[in-house]
């Protein structure tokens, strides 16, 4: 079934589940799109069935917190994740039996950015020590580390070659992962005109272009080559200046983002025009939201977690 303005804006909650009492800071799916994890702050770690449509599994994370979870590549029973309290050591668990496989310490600061390479067991971290460490899930020990000279967010490409860095929220800085070391091979200044603090960048799943989210009323889309701004996404709710994390669809098609008010805000990446406003009931401003990577449904999350379905009767 193919992505359109139609089908998005038919999309309507089919479950919510309300299993924490702090807000829910993270969620990701796995590669095959059949399990769901999320990470909040009240140390819960939740793993859902997509199939099922439940969840299957609950941890916990007390004495370290928990943010920022992700899976592991092409691996749904193991997570890395960042802590919010103790210290900024990255973890690295087991689902199935809630024991860690390894600690990964080195930054000395807040991580604000994981992100798992698409190919391989290699992983990036970026903190407001100012640095970004490159990371094998098979060793505790960072395998490089880069200053991109300011507080920076990071992410993967989609093929794993390339990461980019955003750096105090003005510039994108792309890396070679073989050849970082020797610095960036591209820069460009995207600064957007209004006060506000980049809080994460994405490649769409085409590799064409670069989400970045912010703090603040506005997310921007840049070709990933030129780095030329091709659209600033405005007009949803965040007077508070929280986090609020934007996503593309798999087909590189679509921005969504979530909003103070508890509404889903849709744009085209091509057109630049705003394609649908969804109305999912959260009681309070959605955080996160992440499109299924196989499957049609969404994530998105308060304290409360919904996921969503297009109604096939309203096309």
């Amino acid at each position: 079934m193919k992505i359109t303005d139609s089908l998005l804006r038919s999309f309507k909650v089919a479950r919510t589940y309300r299993l924490n009492s702090e807000k829910v800071n993270c969620v990701d799916y796995s590669s095959n799109g059949e399990h769901a994890v999320s990470s909040s702050n009240d140390d819960c770690i939740v793993l859902y069935d997509i199939q099922e449509g439940k969840p299957s599994s609950t941890l916990y994370s007390k004495k370290y917190g928990v943010d920022l979870i992700r899976f592991t590549h092409g691996e749904a029973h193991t997570v890395i994740f960042s802590s919010n309290k103790l210290d900024d050591t990255i973890r690295y668990l087991s689902l199935t039996d809630n024991k860690f496989i390894r600690y990964f310490p080195g930054h000395t600061a807040r991580v604000t950015a994981l992100s798992m390479s698409p190919v391989d067991e290699t992983f990036i971290s970026s903190s407001l020590d100012k640095t970004i460490r490159i990371w094998d899930l098979r060793s505790p020990n960072c395998q490089g580390l880069t200053d991109p000279l300011g507080k920076p967010v990071c992410s993967f490409d989609p093929d794993g070659l390339v990461f980019a860095a955003g750096v105090e929220s003005q510039a994108i800085k792309l890396y070679d992962i073989r050849a970082f070391d020797k610095g960036p091979f591209a820069c460009f200044e995207a600064r957007l005109n209004r006060v506000c603090d980049w809080t994460g960048l994405k490649f769409s799943n085409d590799g064409k272009l670069i989400l970045i989210c912010t703090n603040g009323g506005a997310v921007r889309i840049l070709n990933a080559f030129s780095g030329s701004v091709l659209h600033t996404f405005s007009g949803y709710n965040n007077s508070k200046g929280i986090s609020l994390e934007a996503s593309f669809t798999p087909d590189s098609q679509f921005v969504m983002i979530g909003s103070e008010d508890g509404r889903v805000h849709v744009w085209s990446t091509e057109s630049g025009m705003k394609v649908a406003v969804l109305d999912g009931k959260h009681p309070g401003s959605i955080n996160t939201l992440q499109f299924n990577p196989r499957y049609m449904t969404f994530a998105s999350a308060c304290t409360n977690m919904s996921f969503w379905l297009p109604c096939i009767d309203d096309l």
